[in-house]
């Protein structure tokens, strides 16, 4: 009872002292110059919400990186994992959980109970986010108040109240529930008080909270008045002493305040890469009912981002009832710009007519130039391709009968004419020539058909593919298909360029037909590769000869 009766005399003292500052800031008149000033700062932060989530990153990054250079858990490893949590904490709720749960865990093996502590409390305080009520209150009951280590009896409170205040967020639409977890949190609140260090940030804004709850809001402004002078705006308490006070604007009917404290709450929560928040969430619905519309959405749009960016299931079913909010605003702009879209689109679409009309005539005669044009280039290009691989031919086989003829001079000279016999006797220099001659030609046929093996094994049986040899570009029967499509089709001209006889040549052609899927269509398969090439290019199928 005295601990009690010391407790209600301090908030009455901070009450009196700071009330004096309540119409300085809750009480002041705050013109729309204020407002508008402090709305256009937070449309400059939420284009720079990337950069400050990009530094939270880092930091958690950097801490991963010295808990995973530990060996073993230990003390300091503990700590790591803490910080890490706590980094987590607003920003990525399945993460934070996951780091307070391996805490719990490597606390229990190292028996350091104060840090396991720690980390049940901090873990009991989030589970609510992701609606996991009965497990947080079950966590926290199994903590019994004389079992709390020495000194962390505050840390047993504040997880109360916060997974209470959670639980009340969740059924403000069910007033009798929402009633009851609102007392739990005044309940907690007011042990907290006991145990929390005086004159601390955390104390005056749990003071503050304490007299909003019994409606003393003047007290609780002049508190509110303190912190938000005096705590930096990256400062989380600043952010909920900022969204307190828009709390009391509220209530007082102080609009413009309401809009200026909620403005400063988002910007803080901003600046500190927090996402699990209501402040911009709240100040779009109420840019909404004062039909600043542009800004009503981005604010709602961001927010909705910000609630499924950090998992937290809690604030993303509060921040979805905001949906029909933004489709009202889209609704509301596309209203209002509906009669200039239709003006423009009529305007484009007389242009495109007289354009269309102007353009016809011009495309109908420059169609077939165009069309002729490409097919005259892919024609020349395969011609000086045809050209191209003749002549290096031809120089090869001159430069050959050069050097042949030297050393038929030379044996002759020299009276060696057995040898010479010999040596074209044995027909070694003709099938050297020949297998350069069939490279060459191989060469030629491949760049211009160079599909033309995985063609005509879709003409064949699955079991008489023609598997070519390594290094081998085409055989025999490859060699005769491929000639028939450059036009050489007339079986005596095969024989002489190949090299083999009439019958030789026939008994390919027949032992291949056997192969082929349909003997009767595969005569004009095979024309249909010439014809297919023959369309991509431009050029005329030669003449059979």
């Amino acid at each position: 009872m005295p601990k009690r009766l010391t407790l209600l005399i301090m908030l009455f003292i901070t009450a009196a002292a700071t009330a004096l500052q309540a119409r300085s800031v809750i009480g002041k008149d705050i013109s729309e110059r204020d407002v508008s000033e402090v709305l256009q700062r937070l449309d400059k932060e939420i284009n720079r919400s990337v950069i400050y989530i990009r530094l939270r990153h880092q930091r958690i990054d950097s801490l991963q990186r010295l808990l995973a250079a530990s060996e073993k858990p230990d003390t300091a490893s503990l700590t790591l994992l803490m910080r890490i949590g706590d980094n987590y904490n607003a920003f990525n709720t399945d993460s934070a959980l996951l780091c307070y749960e391996r805490g719990i865990r490597e606390s229990h093996q190292l028996g350091a109970d104060s840090a396991g502590f720690l980390f049940a409390c901090r873990k009991a305080k989030m589970l609510p986010l992701l609606l996991f009520f009965a497990e947080s209150d079950r966590l926290l009951d199994s903590i019994r108040e004389c079992e709390v280590p020495p000194g962390l009896i505050a840390e047993k409170y504040e997880a109360e109240r916060q997974s209470q205040f959670y639980m009340a967020n969740f059924f403000t639409s069910f007033p009798t529930r929402y009633d009851s977890i609102s007392a739990k949190v005044s309940e907690a609140r007011s042990k907290l008080l006991h145990y929390l260090p005086e004159g601390t940030p955390m104390y005056k804004l749990m003071v503050a909270e304490h007299l909003f709850q019994r409606l003393e809001f003047d007290k609780a402004a002049g508190i509110l008045a303190e912190l938000v002078e005096t705590l930096p705006d990256d400062d989380p308490i600043y952010a909920r002493a900022c969204h307190l006070a828009a709390e009391i604007a509220k209530k007082h009917g102080d609009i413009e305040a309401q809009v200026y404290y909620l403005a400063l709450s988002s910007i803080s929560d901003i600046r500190c890469a927090t996402l699990e928040v209501t402040s911009l969430q709240e100040l779009g619905r109420l840019l909404y009912e004062l039909d600043d519309i542009e800004r009503a959405h981005d604010y709602l749009s961001s927010a909705l981002r910000n609630a499924v960016s950090c998992q937290a299931l809690l604030r993303i079913i509060q921040t979805s009832q905001s949906i029909p909010i933004i489709e009202d605003a889209h609704r509301m702009q596309l209203m209002s710009q509906r009669t200039g879209i239709y003006t423009v689109i009529v305007v484009l679409a007389v242009f495109l007519i007289v354009l269309f009309a102007a353009t016809r005539y011009a495309y109908q005669r420059n169609r077939k130039l165009r069309h002729a044009t490409v097919r005259l280039k892919a024609a020349n290009d395969t011609k000086d391709t045809y050209l191209t691989q003749f002549l290096n031919l031809c120089s090869i086989y001159m430069d050959k009968l050069h050097r042949f003829n030297k050393v038929v001079n030379r044996k002759i000279s020299a009276g060696q004419t057995d040898e010479l016999y010999r040596m074209t006797k044995s027909g070694r220099f003709l099938e050297d020539e020949a297998r350069e001659f069939y490279s060459v030609i191989d060469d030629a046929f491949l760049h211009l058909y160079p599909n033309f093996v995985e063609e005509v094994n879709r003409l064949l049986l699955p079991d008489k593919q023609i598997v070519l040899k390594e290094g081998e570009k085409l055989n025999t029967d490859l060699r005769i298909l491929a000639l028939s499509i450059l036009g050489v089709d007339d079986t005596a001209r095969l024989a002489q360029m190949l090299g083999y006889s009439v019958y030789t040549i026939y008994t390919y052609r027949n032992k291949f037909k056997a192969r082929v899927r349909n003997r009767e269509t595969f005569e004009d398969d095979i024309r249909a590769i010439r014809s297919r090439y023959a369309e991509e290019t431009g050029e005329e199928a030669p003449e059979k000869g």
